[in-house]
């Protein structure tokens, strides 16, 4: 990998990845084996362009390879998994650079995606691919200090995911477990003088929009809302805090298995961590 300063403020980053793999497995609960060797090229390639000193426009294009250490019904190893991505975005640097802020559009498909089988019972672990699926959206991120002692950290993301390639009747059905919309806000203020001086409040939110508990889009995981918050107190080179997880108590559905046969996991409730730190 290399970047190249082709002018003053335009820049080209380029790379090529190889990988070779071979997967033996041998099941002996259901006395069958398996063996696999593959191998592949994958590039990345990068442009930024810097029209002012604060603000840089980018583009970039990669691809992916990924061994698949699931197994099929017959015991047999998925094909690796594949993808290439295409991103164009901006950043730019605000409030004389203490905050800065990143907007993303981006477009990911991948092939040979291993997900549940739909038809294992309870206590199985079979999986499936379900061909190809793409993933495409905006995201935008806000990360760094509005004022002396106040940060912020906020993200946004639009994805739209959806099956486009599948041998069971489920292309254009929303990929199992990805929201929508997707919102995280953390905002802290610590006191910078007087007899406080070190005394911290944080308060923060996490949103996840409405998604398909499986690729069959046959049920329906809730949104949810969360609220967190903590509390710190920090002086010369030690720092307490208490953090206040999901602080109303909100039952929610944090994630599935991609079926309603095997597992659904409730979300953390109310949860309080505290911390203690020393820097030497």
């Amino acid at each position: 990998q290399d970047q190249i300063t082709l002018l003053d403020n335009l820049f080209l980053l380029a790379g090529l990845r190889y990988d070779t793999v071979t997967e033996d497995i041998d099941d002996l609960e259901r006395n069958t084996s398996d063996s696999q060797s593959n191998d592949a090229f994958t590039p990345r390639i990068g442009l930024v362009y810097q029209p002012t000193e604060n603000l840089s426009l980018y583009t970039s294009y990669s691809t992916s390879f990924v061994p698949n250490s699931a197994t099929d019904r017959s015991g047999d190893l998925l094909e690796p998994e594949e993808g290439r991505q295409f991103e164009i975005g901006a950043r730019a640097a605000l409030l004389d650079g203490r905050l800065s802020a990143n907007l993303a559009l981006f477009n990911i498909t991948k092939q040979n995606v291993a997900t549940a089988d739909p038809d294992a019972l309870p206590g199985e672990a079979f999986a499936v691919a379900t061909g190809e699926q793409r993933s495409q959206g905006v995201e935008l991120d806000v990360i760094g200090e509005i004022l002396p002692g106040w940060d912020i950290v906020a993200n946004y993301a639009y994805t739209d995911a959806d099956i486009t390639e599948d041998n069971s009747g489920l292309e254009d059905n929303r990929i199992f477990g990805v929201p929508e919309h997707n919102v995280n806000l953390w905002t802290n203020y610590e006191i910078q003088q007087g007899d406080l001086a070190g005394l911290g409040f944080g308060i923060g939110i996490n949103y996840v929009d409405s998604r398909f508990g499986d690729n069959e889009n046959s049920y329906v995981l809730e949104d949810y809302f969360l609220t967190n918050a903590a509390i710190s107190y920090r002086k010369d080179n030690w720092r307490a805090a208490l953090n206040f997880r999901n602080l109303f108590d909100v039952d929610y559905i944090d994630s599935s298995e991609g079926s309603r046969l095997i597992e659904n996991r409730p979300g953390e409730g109310f949860t309080l961590v505290g911390s203690f730190s020393i820097e030497f």
